[in-house]
Formats: C-alpha cells, structure tokens, sequence
C-alpha cells in the first residue's frame, strides 16, 4: 500500500470517527479499531456495516433452485423506480452495484439535457461513491438525493497542489444555479494537514451557483471543506466538520440548526494556541451584498479556534441563538492580522450560549448585537428567500 494511500485512509477513517462521536454511527464501532494497513482484508466484513446491501451479490437462479426464493440486491428497488418523467421533473437513479441507469453521479449529471428548465432529480443509493463531480452552468435545476448523510457519500481528495489551487480542489463542485442537495455527504479525505504545510488545502463542496439549498446533508474535511463561494445558499440541519477556514467563500448563506465541528487538535488547558477556524468570509468591498449568518446552530469538537477571520477586508459573518464550547478562543475574532480591517469587518454574535459565547474579552472590533442590529441576520429574508427557496417537500 502506497503512503498516499495510507494517508488517504487515514484520514478517511478519521472523518468516520468524527460521525461515530456525534452517536451517529456509534453503533459501528468496530472500524474505527482498524489501521490502514489492515483494511483491505477487513472489507468484506467492514463494508457491509457501512452500506446497507453491500453484503449481497447478485445470484442466477439455476433450475435446481426454483423453489427457492433467491433475493438479490436489486429486488429492493420498487418495480416502477424511478418513475416516468413529468412535465415538471424527471428521475434519474444512480447505484454503484448496477441496478439503476447509471453506477456514477457524474454520469447522470452528464445525462441530464442542457439548460433544462425541468428540475432533475438525481436518486443516489446508499454508498461511498469515489469519484471527483462537477456540475457546469450549463445544467441547472439538478437536485441530488442521497439515504442519508450516514449512508450516501461522495468522496474525492484533491489538494490545492494536485488540483492546481484550492478552489478545484473540491470533491463536487456546482457551477449551475437551482442546486439542491438532501441527505448526502460530501467528503474530500486527503491528509489532515500539518502546521505550516503549504498547498493542503482540500474541499469537499464548492457551491458557485445562486439560489441552491442543502438539507440534512454533511460536508466532511479539514482545511477549507465547505467552498461557499458566491451566490445565495440555504443550510438546515446540516454537519460541518473540519479544522482551518473552514466555511469559506463570499456567498451571502443563510445556515440554520447545523451542526459545526471542529477537528483541530486539542490544546492543553491554559495554553494560547490558535489552531482553527470556523469562516473566512471573502467580501472585498462594502458594494458586495455577501456574507453568513448562522441562527440555532451549535459549534463544538477540539482545538482552540477563532469563530472566524477576515480573509478579505469586509468579511460580513453573524452567529445568532448558537451554543458554544469552551473550543472558541476568548477573542472570538481574527482580522488575518491586519488592523486596517478592524473598522470594515463585521463580525456580530446575538444571543448565543455556552462557555464559547462569553463575549468578556472579544476583540474590540466585535460586535454584540442589540435587536435592531440582529433582525437582517435572524430569517431566511436574509437570502431572499420569498423569491426562490422551495420547502423541503416540494
């Protein structure tokens, strides 16, 4: 086994372990034992308590077994799956083990027509699917659909060096507006990077398109996982795991009920060390109309980490009626050490709770927001999205 396969696993059985701590997976505890090393003989027994109907195969009946009832893996999928297209949508189903029209996403986003106004939605099975996904402007409208964000997958593990720069480094990456994704993981596992080291950068999503929505969905990796990049967004109930800067971009997003957590390495009680943060919000100018607000959320995990910090000198980010963990540096904040942005960042907090949300000894540049100051940050008014954001059902 290759050392770039090594750390890849490494990391990957790293980001198991982060799901296992949140009692999601607590049940499959086994895997999280194993090395590297030893997982390729362990597969047959470790996959299927992953994914659901990967111990089965699928059987030929021979005469002999007629009485029998033999049931393969396809048998699960109703007969008329997926339905027949409408005049406002149409289904595509993708299954790795070849019960549906396609065994990778990336080729059902390839089938779906070119500027569709149908809204297409892409079925995906349970599953770890190892592949790199773009979605160009060209397809909008395409709504991905996984089991579970416990159970649907996408995982890649670009750098910003193997990618030729952080922004294509992104495991899916979606270019076109109308996005939607529900109750599917994104992941990007390359190695969890060391102090200093240059180039590591690693996304797991990058969304670039307006008006796209993530519903129960997870977005696993270490520096920089999410790209929020530009555009309206919608999050709920959403987990968001990693270690440096990582939601970033200059989206104006909206982030309600997610689940934040941090994966830095622990600090010793008493020692002052930064080792993470949660944004890096990119608004350049004051004529921009970007930026995060995050309402009933909780940020948690390990490491010692700034809330956020200004990659760009207007960097707009708000968390409001969020809890906190002790995990949050006393000063909150950081203005990428450059002072002159002190007087153009906006960096509020309304209203949250828990041992991180103490505001005693935040940077002087923060603000705690009174109720006038806090009601744009408060609803999803603040993507507009009486004009585009569907409900969940729709």
């Amino acid at each position: 086994m290759t050392p770039k396969l090594i750390s890849c696993l490494s990391i990957f059985f790293a980001l198991l372990a982060a799901l296992a701590s949140t009692n999601f997976l607590s049940q499959h505890t086994l895997f999280l034992k194993l090395t590297p090393q030893t997982l390729l003989s362990s597969l047959p027994f470790i996959v299927p308590t992953l994914i659901p109907w990967a111990h089965h195969h699928h059987h030929h009946r021979h005469p002999a077994d007629e009485r029998k009832t033999t049931k393969t893996i396809c048998d699960d999928f109703p007969p008329d799956f997926p339905p027949p297209d409408t005049n406002t949508t149409s289904v595509f189903c993708v299954d790795s083990n070849g019960c549906c029209n396609f065994t990778t996403v990336q080729a059902a986003v390839d089938a779906v027509a070119v500027m569709s106004l149908k809204r297409t939605i892409i079925w995906i099975n349970s599953g770890i699917y190892f592949e790199k996904v773009i979605i160009p402007k060209t397809k909008p409208n395409i709504t991905f659909q996984g089991q579970g964000y416990t159970s649907t997958a996408i995982v890649w593990n670009d750098t910003a060096n193997s990618s030729h720069g952080t922004f294509y480094s992104g495991s899916v990456q979606v270019f076109a507006a109308n996005f939607i994704a529900k109750n599917i993981s994104f992941m990007n596992v390359a190695p969890i990077p060391g102090p200093g080291v240059v180039g590591a950068q690693a996304v797991a999503l990058r969304i670039a398109g307006d008006e796209a929505a993530f519903w129960g969905c997870g977005f696993f990796g270490a520096q920089d996982t999410l790209h929020d990049d530009r555009g309206r967004h919608y999050f709920k109930d959403c987990y968001i795991q990693g270690s440096i800067d990582f939601i970033f971009g200059n989206a104006k997003s909206f982030y309600e009920n997610c689940h934040i957590t941090s994966i830095a390495s622990p600090v010793a009680p008493g020692a002052r060390v930064i080792n993470g943060a949660v944004t890096a919000h990119g608004r350049a100018s004051k004529d921009e109309n970007s930026g995060f607000a995050f309402v009933n959320c909780s940020i948690g995990g390990t490491g010692r980490i700034w809330l956020g910090r200004a990659w760009r000198p207007f960097s707009t980010v708000v968390f409001s009626y969020t809890s906190m963990t002790d995990i949050i540096a006393p000063e909150g904040w950081n203005d990428f050490n450059d002072p002159t942005r002190d007087l153009s960042i906006f960096y509020g907090e309304y209203n949250c709770t828990g041992d991180g949300a103490n505001t005693t000894l935040r940077a002087p540049y923060a603000q705690r927001l009174n109720d006038t100051q806090a009601s744009p940050f408060l609803n999803v008014s603040f993507i507009d999205a009486d004009q585009w954001l569907q409900s969940y059902y729709s």
